[in-house]
C-alpha cells in the first residue's frame, strides 16, 4: 500500500471503502513455543512460556474467524517458519525494550522482515535507537499491558516517553484485569493513541477469544493503514484470576509431556492456585498505583526528544 493512504484519514476512506468489503480481524498478540522459556527464577531453565505449536496457533486462529494471522513471541520470529506459506500471514514479534529509566516494557511491533527483527533486537536495550528506527522504517507499534507489573518496575517518565513516541496503546489484553485494560483505554483516549487488541495467550485454549477489528481493509497493510487512520476498534474478553490459573495449569500439563522426569514435582502443582492469585493481587496493586498517578499528572515540560505524538504527521514532515 502507498505510504499517502497510510498517512490521512480522508484518504483511507476514499480508497479503503468500508461498504464494499468485509470486516478484517487480527488477534495482535499471540505466543508460540518460540517465546522462551518462563522467567520466573527456578523455573527459567525447564519451563517454556508456551507449548503452543505455531501451526496450531495459525488454525485455531482460522477457526475463531481470524481475517490475518501474526504470531508476537517474545524476541523472536522463529514461529514463523512453519506459516510463512500462508498468504494470510504476516511477521511480528514482542519486544523486550529497555527504557531510558532503566526499567522494560513489552512492545508489540507488527509488519517486520528478518532484517527488521535483527536490527529490533540490536537496538533493544537503547529505547529511543529503536524509536529512530522503527519511525523511519514506518513500522507499526504498540505498548503492550501498559498497566501491568509483567516487565517489573515502572517510572513516571516511562509513560511520558509513551506519550510522546508510541503511536498505539494495547488497551485489550486478554490476559489483563478489566481495570488494567479500561485504565489503558482511558489513557489512550486522552492522549489520542491508538487502540488495539490481543489475547496475549500462552495457551491454544484462549488464542482468538481477544482481537482487533478494522471495517473495509482486505490486506494486512490496509488493516495497519485503518488502525491509524482511527478506524479500528477492540474486541473480545478480558482476563481473570480463574483464567490464568487455568492457563497456568495448561502449561504444567505441557511442561509434564515435555519432559517427563519433572513429573516427580507434581506435588507442588498444588501451589499453582496460591501463585496465581498472588501474582494478580501484585497486578491489582501495580495498575491502581500508576492508572492513579498517571490520570492525576499535570502537563509535564517538553522533552528534548519530542516529536508531533499524532504518528503519521511524523512521517509526512
Amino acid at each position: 500500500m502507498d505510504t499517502f493512504t497510510q498517512i490521512s484519514r480522508p484518504l483511507y476512506r476514499l480508497f479503503i471503502s468500508t461498504g464494499d468489503n468485509c470486516t478484517m480481524r487480527c488477534d495482535l498478540h499471540v505466543h508460540s513455543i518460540a517465546s522462551g522459556m518462563f522467567t520466573v527464577p527456578g523455573l527459567n531453565r525447564i519451563c517454556r512460556e508456551s507449548y503452543n505449536d505455531p501451526a496450531e496457533v495459525y488454525d485455531r486462529l482460522k477457526r475463531m474467524s481470524m481475517s490475518i494471522v501474526t504470531i508476537t513471541d517474545h524476541d523472536s520470529i522463529d514461529g514463523a517458519e512453519a506459516l510463512r506459506r500462508h498468504p494470510d500471514f504476516f511477521l511480528s514479534e514482542e519486544v523486550t525494550v529497555r527504557m531510558p529509566s532503566g526499567t522494560e516494557m513489552h512492545m508489540g511491533v507488527y509488519g517486520i522482515t528478518e532484517r527488521d527483527h535483527a536490527e529490533i533486537q540490536r537496538r533493544s536495550n537503547d529505547f529511543i535507537a529503536l524509536l529512530m528506527y522503527l519511525t523511519e522504517r514506518k513500522l507499526f507499534f504498540s505498548a503492550n499491558h501498559v498497566f501491568s507489573g509483567l516487565t517489573g518496575r515502572r517510572k513516571e517518565e516511562d509513560f511520558h516517553w509513551f506519550e510522546s513516541y508510541v503511536p498505539a496503546f494495547e488497551t485489550r489484553n486478554g490476559q489483563m484485569w478489566p481495570a488494567a485494560n479500561d485504565s489503558a483505554a482511558r489513557l489512550a483516549a486522552r492522549l489520542g493513541k491508538i487502540g488495539i487488541a490481543g489475547s496475549d495467550s500462552h495457551t491454544i485454549a484462549g488464542v482468538g477469544h481477544t482481537f482487533t477489528e478494522v471495517p473495509g481493509a482486505r490486506t494486512a497493510d490496509e488493516c495497519f493503514a485503518g488502525l491509524r487512520a482511527g478506524c479500528g476498534g477492540v474486541h473480545g474478553v478480558h482476563g481473570s484470576c480463574g483464567k490464568l490459573t487455568t492457563d497456568v495449569f495448561s502449561i504444567v500439563r505441557s511442561l509434564f509431556r515435555d519432559k517427563p522426569w519433572t513429573l516427580a514435582l507434581s506435588p507442588l502443582a498444588v501451589l499453582v492456585p496460591a501463585f496465581t492469585v498472588g501474582h494478580w493481587m501484585n497486578e491489582i496493586r501495580f495498575c491502581r498505583k500508576w492508572s492513579s498517578a498517571v490520570e492525576r499528572g499535570g502537563k509535564r515540560k517538553r522533552m528534548l526528544w519530542d516529536m508531533d505524538s499524532n504518528f503519521e504527521a511524523n512521517w509526512a514532515s
